[in-house]
């Protein structure tokens, strides 16, 4: 053992213990290096839970305040997923669809639950009568979920009306003197007519052409009637598909004759449409006529008169063009006023009454006119051959 600890260098013993005692002081430079910055970590994920516990606050009250927004809204919310199942409701959706909603397909639900309406709405029967409804989507997430809103606008439609009915109410207080001028012109004349009639003296001839005169005038008050009648009344009647090739056909056979009388060309450009407009087949030929009858009041005898009917899948074209004076540019801007009329015994009720029926189906009309070139006048209704809304909102 003697020999062993003699023959150890002492230099190589102090160089030993120095590069232990230079590793030990690495080891405890890098552990307490290691500890701040376990201790920075630490309070930097202390920071973040923090933040984060405060999104989540944030976001949880968000959430329950739109829960309760939710729950308060007048109108209806349905969430769908991908499928078309019903997995979230608000409680107006339920009152309206029924407190079991959850879980079933919305395809069946608007089958059994929902009437169809005008191109925009539907109607549901709740039990104290019926309500108009609009229904609104949007997608919501990228696997196919949606929202559906659904507004009542049962009040708002039945306001509407009110008001439409009080200015045409309005309107025709208005005009009372020129309506009470425009009736008894053609009534004395009438009477005027009819008077003759009388008279022991007259022959045959006059007799009978007297007889048309009244005829004549008759019809003219009739019609002024009626345009009177069908303005105020405003809203179709009723609400039923109509074949638009048996209305062209109608209002063909009515006025081609007319036409004729007048030594105007009529011409029909229509194709076999086989489609339907949703509405009142009474007065969309009304509104038909009224259109061909304009034209051929203002057409010269040898003049052109065109009916077109053309459909693209969505939405009918109904097109009435002729080559009369045309107008300018003031008249087209209240061509479709009620009682404004540049013709000495018209009521200028007919235009307005175009207006009104198309508008009352979800349309639109619309004048092109050019003064010497005549006007063309466009109906563009919606069709419910491809799909009506509520068939569209079912799938």
């Amino acid at each position: 053992m003697s020999d062993a600890a003699s023959s150890i260098d002492p230099r190589e013993l102090e160089a030993a213990f120095s590069l232990f005692n230079a590793a030990s002081s690495q080891l405890a430079s890098a552990y307490e290096e290691l500890q701040a910055r376990v201790d920075r970590l630490a309070g930097e994920l202390a920071v973040a839970n923090g933040e984060l516990k405060r999104q989540f606050l944030e976001k949880e009250a968000l959430s329950e305040r739109l829960g309760l927004l939710l729950d308060a809204l007048p109108g209806g919310v349905v969430v769908l997923d991908a499928a078309g199942v019903v997995i979230e409701a608000n409680p107006a959706a339920r009152a309206w669809l029924g407190d079991g909603i959850l879980g079933q397909s919305w395809s069946a639900l608007a089958v059994s639950r929902l009437l169809p309406g005008t191109a925009h709405e539907v109607s549901l029967d709740t039990g104290s009568g019926p309500r108009r409804l609009t229904i609104s989507e949007s997608p919501i997430d990228a696997a196919g979920g949606r929202i559906l809103l659904l507004n009542d606008i049962t009040d708002s439609a039945r306001l509407r009306l009110e008001l439409e009915q009080h200015k045409r109410l309005s309107a025709m207080g208005e005009m009372a003197a020129g309506l009470a001028h425009q009736l008894r012109t053609p009534l004395a004349t009438a009477l005027l007519h009819t008077a003759n009639l009388a008279r022991p003296d007259i022959s045959d001839a006059d007799r009978r052409r007297f007889s048309e005169r009244v005829r004549d005038r008759l019809r003219h008050l009739e019609r002024m009637i009626q345009d009177m009648l069908m303005f105020v009344r405003g809203q179709p009647a009723s609400d039923e598909p109509v074949d638009l090739d048996a209305l062209v056909q109608e209002v063909t056979q009515v006025i081609e004759p007319q036409m004729a009388d007048r030594g105007l060309e009529f011409s029909l450009r229509a194709d076999r449409l086989d489609t339907h407009i949703r509405g009142d087949r009474k007065a969309l030929s009304g509104a038909v006529l009224n259109l061909l009858d304009n034209a051929l009041q203002v057409t010269p005898p040898g003049g052109k008169v065109r009916l077109e009917v053309q459909a693209d899948g969505r939405e009918a074209l109904i097109r009435v063009s002729d080559t009369g004076p045309g107008m300018e540019p003031e008249v087209q801007a209240r061509v479709f006023e009620p009682f404004f009329t540049t013709r000495q015994e018209g009521t200028g009720l007919g235009l307005a009454i175009v207006r009104g029926v198309t508008q009352a189906h979800g349309g639109r009309v619309e004048v092109q006119s050019q003064p010497g070139e005549g006007s063309a006048f466009e109906m563009r209704l919606p069709l419910c051959d491809d799909g009506t809304f509520l068939e569209r909102i079912r799938s």
